[in-house]
């Protein structure tokens, strides 16, 4: 694993070896300490707004020992022009690591090109495959294994939903996407997913049908209709996506022990009703404190 730019870019026992390092450090974060990014600095590189990336990379690196440096947009040069390629080239000199959060996912793939230094993705418009470590994360910590667990992603086709289909390819778990035809998850995403899933025994199929979907569903999760950088959308989205709101019926098709997840920031009363973000099946805030220990243990194998 030269870089954490898709979920696919490590194989299953390199992600299984990650959630079990997370779980590890999870647990003996306050009564241990692990340093293995003493004396690296980490340029965190954001060009979209965060709450829970951004804090999560920055405790993370300084937990491991390292020196955490933000930078916005705003902050470099590139708010000016400089190519993406330059910047890598140059704190590649400087740093140990980079994470990058920014809008096009070729822009991703353009400063790991040039950089000499391992790169992860902190976000773009295609993936989000930290957020969805920390999903996996999330539901090892109730079920105890990967395989065998049904998760339906019911909403938007975006960049969550793919980074889920990879995750099911890899982690060999039971993935049903379910949104309106207008919002569909990018097939070509979907297809190689699929084909590697072949390997790991997981099992993704995409319909239209969010009740179908969501039939004992150990996981049910959702994303905002309109990701980051695309408002203008979200009211064409609405009309198409409504029918797949999460809420109380359709919890009740799930599992009895169902859990809920959402990425957060969740619109309360569009994607979720607010019963079921704050009900007892309501899983997100531990899905957004896994975000520090996952991305602790993707560091901790990458930044090495």
């Amino acid at each position: 694993m030269k870089n954490f730019l898709t979920i696919l870019d490590a194989e299953s026992e390199e992600l299984e070896e990650i959630i079990n390092l997370a779980a590890a450090l999870k647990k003996e974060r306050f009564t241990s300490v692990r340093t293995p990014l003493a004396g690296k600095s980490i340029a965190l590189i954001f060009e979209k707004s965060s709450t829970r990336t951004r804090v999560s990379f920055e405790v993370g690196v300084k937990e491991l020992g390292g020196h955490p440096l933000f930078l916005s947009k705003g902050d470099m040069q590139l708010g000016r022009g400089e190519p993406i390629k330059d910047t890598a080239r140059v704190l590649s000199r400087y740093v140990q690591g980079i994470t990058l959060r920014t809008y096009e996912h070729s822009r991703l793939l353009e400063l790991a090109d040039y950089s000499t230094v391992p790169v992860i993705n902190a976000l773009t418009d295609t993936h989000h495959p930290c957020q969805i470590m920390a999903d996996v994360l999330t539901f090892y910590e109730r079920f105890g294994k990967f395989k065998g667990v049904k998760v339906a992603y019911i909403g938007d086709g975006n960049n969550i939903a793919h980074s889920w289909a990879n995750a099911a390819a890899r982690f060999g778990f039971n993935l049903a996407i379910a949104s309106p035809a207008e919002c569909a998850p990018s097939r070509d995403i979907l297809n190689s997913a699929m084909d590697e899933a072949k390997k790991s025994g997981g099992r993704i199929e995409y319909t239209t049908d969010a009740k179908g979907a969501a039939s004992n569903a150990d996981v049910i999760t959702t994303d905002v209709w309109a990701s980051m950088g695309q408002e203008a959308e979200a009211e064409r989205k609405k009309s198409f996506l409504e029918p797949f709101q999460v809420n109380r019926a359709l919890m009740a098709i799930a599992a009895p022990h169902a859990i809920f997840m959402h990425c957060l920031p969740a619109h309360i009363g569009e994607e979720v009703t607010e019963d079921i973000f704050e009900s007892e099946a309501s899983a997100v805030f531990d899905e957004a404190e896994n975000r520090l220990h996952v991305q602790k243990a993707i560091m901790s194998k990458l930044f090495l």
